[in-house]
């Protein structure tokens, strides 16, 4: 499913948040949005999710202006996973992920056997399963996490939205969870997410918006957008942007104070070509 984006603002109390957004995501698509703290993110996610309404312009699904949809119509083509989410009760880890198959159910049906096969899945794909009965409130940051991602897989969303999604994890499960997203593409899935961190955009976006002040500072492919000057401008940063040398990945690295000054080292030089320095230890 495409997302369309036409000339969205939003604005907080009168305070413009958001101004004249153009994007269109692409089916099957892995769209990473980044930006400072502040530069409206979230706040674009909610505003695609309907949760927040924009001053104007319109969000469309498929062309379908979803300011038309029912809460129960958009929940059959979109989930979100938030960056900080609580549940009232004390249900367990199967009970959140079951309730992503409310949308597909009658009021007050029983779980058919699809459901409980795509509860099952999901939970297998987020690794979730090993502490299925656990009550959701003793669960970690990051455990929390991959049980919302399973909750929203086993809704089987055509849209995908995730407000960083590696909030509270590991390298390791970072790593996981950004797997599981690209094979979920792989399927038809459209991602839409916000990143704080610019190498696992890099890496897994197909392309990438810096907004800034309120507006797309840059889009397209993250070689084109995560440069060393859009970054600086966006982020106030100085970073070297290179090639990771066993990799070939886009790979972005904070300068040092004393390099800010021009004193760039040997070995950032290296990395900047995609060369690896003889200084560097060798697996």
């Amino acid at each position: 499913m495409d997302i369309t984006i036409k000339g969205l603002h939003f604005s907080y109390n009168g305070k413009p948040v958001l101004e004249e957004i153009n994007l269109s995501i692409q089916k099957g698509e892995i769209f990473a949005i980044v930006g400072p703290n502040g530069s409206g993110k979230t706040t674009l996610l909610k505003n695609i999710s309907g949760v927040l309404t924009p001053d104007a312009g319109a969000v469309y699904l498929d062309m379908k202006q979803i300011a038309g949809l029912s809460t129960r119509e958009i929940a059959r083509y979109l989930t979100a996973v938030e960056q900080e989410r609580e549940v009232g009760f004390d249900f367990t880890v199967r009970e959140v992920v079951a309730m992503g198959r409310i949308p597909h159910q009658g009021r007050f049906a029983r779980e058919t056997q699809k459901d409980k096969q795509k509860i099952r899945e999901a939970m297998e794909l987020a690794n979730v399963t090993s502490f299925a009965n656990r009550p959701i409130r003793e669960l970690s940051g990051g455990e929390k996490q991959r049980t919302f991602l399973a909750m929203a897989l086993s809704q089987e969303p055509k849209v995908l939205l995730l407000d960083e999604p590696t909030t509270h994890l590991d390298i390791n499960y970072q790593i996981q969870i950004m797997e599981i997203v690209r094979q979920q593409t792989r399927t038809g899935l459209t991602v839409l997410m916000a990143l704080h961190d610019l190498n696992l955009a890099a890496q897994y976006a197909d392309r990438v918006a810096i907004l800034h002040q309120r507006q797309p500072l840059a889009i397209g492919k993250p070689e084109e957008v995560l440069t060393e000057g859009n970054i600086k401008r966006a982020f106030q940063a100085e970073v070297i942007v290179g090639r990771n040398p066993l990799t070939n990945y886009l790979y972005i690295m904070p300068l040092a104070h004393r390099l800010r000054k021009g004193e760039r080292s040997e070995d950032s030089t290296l990395f900047m070509q995609g060369k690896r320095s003889d200084k560097t230890p060798r697996a």
